[in-house]
């Protein structure tokens, strides 16, 4: 299912937002709702009681006691040697609606595009795919998605492919078209790694792919 409203993932813990494929996770006390790619970790912010699983805001997750120990992070990817970062965002109106895309080195070297039906998370896929597809040499590519740089950062893909592009509760890997080029791409390069950045937390180069990507939007609107 698409979520409604912005919380936290019950299994990594990274933001949702409006838009994102959510499965559930876990049973009884433990289930929560998670990113489609988390689907089958152990739950880390169980929900109270029996009943179906919901999605718990973010300001409440936070506060939120565990049922068990937090799975350890894997650490962040280290950079390559004499790596450049490009930051990347994606933006959307409605769950499908029209959507844009943007990365950006700098406020000289940057690049954006729409799509008339789209959703925030494709486009947030999108625009790393267009950054690694356009950019040569060594990238640290910097997203404010935890549903994209977890993907890489904790290896998802690797058991995505292994499975035949489903998920552990055996449904499809939701974006798979932009999936599987990116994987494709990053995986040959072998020069690509990814980090998170907090979003809207005023990180300059962060809004500036995010105004690009809004902007994208508006004008396929």
């Amino acid at each position: 299912m698409l979520a409604k409203y912005a919380g936290r993932c019950g299994a990594c813990g990274g933001d949702i937002r409006p838009g994102d494929e959510l499965e559930s996770s876990g049973s009884g006390r433990s289930r929560a709702w998670v990113h489609a790619a988390c689907a089958g970790a152990p739950a880390l912010i169980p929900v109270p009681g029996d009943a179906e699983p919901a999605l718990v805001p973010a300001s409440s997750a936070a506060a939120a006691k565990p049922s068990r120990a937090r799975r350890p992070r894997p650490p962040a990817m280290e950079a390559p040697e004499g790596a450049v970062e490009v930051y990347t965002d994606g933006a959307c109106s409605g769950t499908p609606g029209p959507g844009g895309w943007a990365w950006a080195i700098d406020r000289e070297r940057f690049a954006s595009g729409s799509e008339p039906s789209t959703t925030n998370q494709r486009m947030e896929i999108r625009a790393a795919l267009e950054a690694v597809k356009a950019l040569d040499g060594p990238l640290v590519v910097v997203s404010d998605s935890a549903y994209v740089v977890n993907c890489f950062r904790d290896g998802w893909w690797r058991n995505w492919r292994t499975r035949g592009w489903v998920t552990s509760t055996k449904s499809p890997v939701a974006n798979r078209d932009l999936w599987e080029p990116l994987v494709d791409l990053v995986e040959q390069r072998g020069d690509v790694v990814f980090h998170w950045v907090k979003g809207h937390s005023g990180h300059p180069m962060n809004d500036l792919v995010d105004e690009l990507a809004v902007a994208a939007k508006i004008a396929q609107s």
